[in-house]
C-alpha cells in the first residue's frame, strides 16, 4: 500500500481492513462496486441520467479512499494530471472521487499481487520490540 500516493499507514489498515481479500472480486470494478464509490446510472429508453453514489459497502473504505485521492490530487503527486483533467469537466469533489476510484482499483491490483503475504501478520524485528519495550 505504500506504492500508493497520499495513502499513509492510517488509510492502509482502513483499505486493508475493508477491501480484504482481494480473491473475492473477479475485477476491479468489483472492488470498487464494493466500496460504494459506483455512480448509479437511471435509464430509460435513449435517455440516461447520472445518478449518485451507491454508498453500498463500508463507509470507513470510502472515506480512506477519499482523503486518500485529497493528497493525490495536490500538485506534487503522479494523479494530478488526471486530476485537472477530470476537474476541467465536473467539480473538484467528483474529480477527487474519481481519482478515489482510480486508488481502489491500484488497492486491489496491489493486493491481489501480494496475495497471502497482504493478510500474513507483520514480523517484527528484535530491535524494534527493544524500542517498544523502552519507550514504555
Amino acid at each position: 500500500m505504500a506504492r500508493l500516493y497520499g495513502v499513509g499507514p492510517v488509510c492502509a489498515t482502513a483499505i486493508l481492513a475493508e477491501l480484504g481479500d482481494p480473491r473475492r472480486f473477479a475485477r476491479s470494478d468489483d472492488a470498487v462496486r464494493h466500496s460504494g464509490l459506483d455512480v448509479t446510472v437511471y435509464q430509460s429508453d435513449s435517455k440516461r441520467a447520472p445518478g449518485h453514489l451507491s454508498h453500498e459497502g463500508p463507509e470507513l473504505l470510502r472515506w480512506a479512499l477519499f482523503e486518500a485521492a485529497l493528497s493525490a490530487a495536490r500538485a506534487g503527486s503522479p494523479d494530478h494530471a488526471y486530476y485537472l483533467q477530470v476537474a476541467g469537466r465536473i467539480d473538484h469533489n467528483r474529480a477527487c472521487l474519481s481519482v478515489a476510484r482510480k486508488l481502489c482499483r491500484r488497492a486491489y491490483h496491489i493486493l491481489r499481487e501480494l496475495g497471502d503475504e497482504a493478510l500474513a501478520p507483520v514480523e517484527r524485528d528484535r530491535c524494534a520490540e527493544e524500542a517498544i519495550a523502552a519507550a514504555a
